[in-house]
């Protein structure tokens, strides 16, 4: 198993880390056009030879369902 942070701080912005290890530039910036595909916010970093791919979305809409508490 890998030593990689669960999540960082950039530029005063939380990204979670995808949880997987890409060997190549290449294969990182795949996986981070598909999550922006997905209206997330994403990060690369590379360590140790290693690519990680951070993610982040912001809260645009928050739907409660049932009644409203009183």
């Amino acid at each position: 198993m890998t030593d990689v942070e669960n999540f960082r701080m950039i530029e005063g912005k939380k990204f979670m880390w995808d949880g997987k290890v890409y060997d190549s530039d290449a294969q990182a910036k795949e996986a981070a056009s598909g999550y922006k595909g997905a209206n997330f916010e994403t990060e690369s970093i590379q360590e140790g030879g290693k690519h990680y791919v951070y993610t982040r979305r912001v809260v645009t809409e928050i739907v409660i369902e049932g009644d409203a508490p009183i």
